[in-house]
């Protein structure tokens, strides 16, 4: 017999993997909010944080060309809360 109430594919290794990462940051980012941090101070710590891990295991050049992508992933709503797809 053929069900109706299709689930959605539980999401791959990589996908859970990324969603339980970005919860990690969300929760230590608000945290730093709580304690008196400025969220622009946080975000460009994180972002120099990221970059300078991903440079680590990728190097500069793939990194910047990663980077020069950033505007059009940004225009597309790519990073908007409730649009996140990571």
């Amino acid at each position: 017999m053929l069900k109706l109430d299709h689930k959605p594919a539980p999401p791959q290794p990589a996908q859970e993997a990324k969603q339980v990462a970005l919860r990690y940051i969300l929760e230590a980012w608000e945290e730093a909010v709580y304690d008196g941090l400025d969220s622009d101070a946080i975000a460009t710590a994180a972002i120099f944080a990221a970059l300078s891990d991903m440079i680590a295991s990728y190097g500069e050049e793939p990194v910047a060309q990663m980077c020069a992508r950033l505007p059009e992933r940004i225009r597309q709503g790519e990073f908007t809360v409730g649009k996140t797809t990571q």
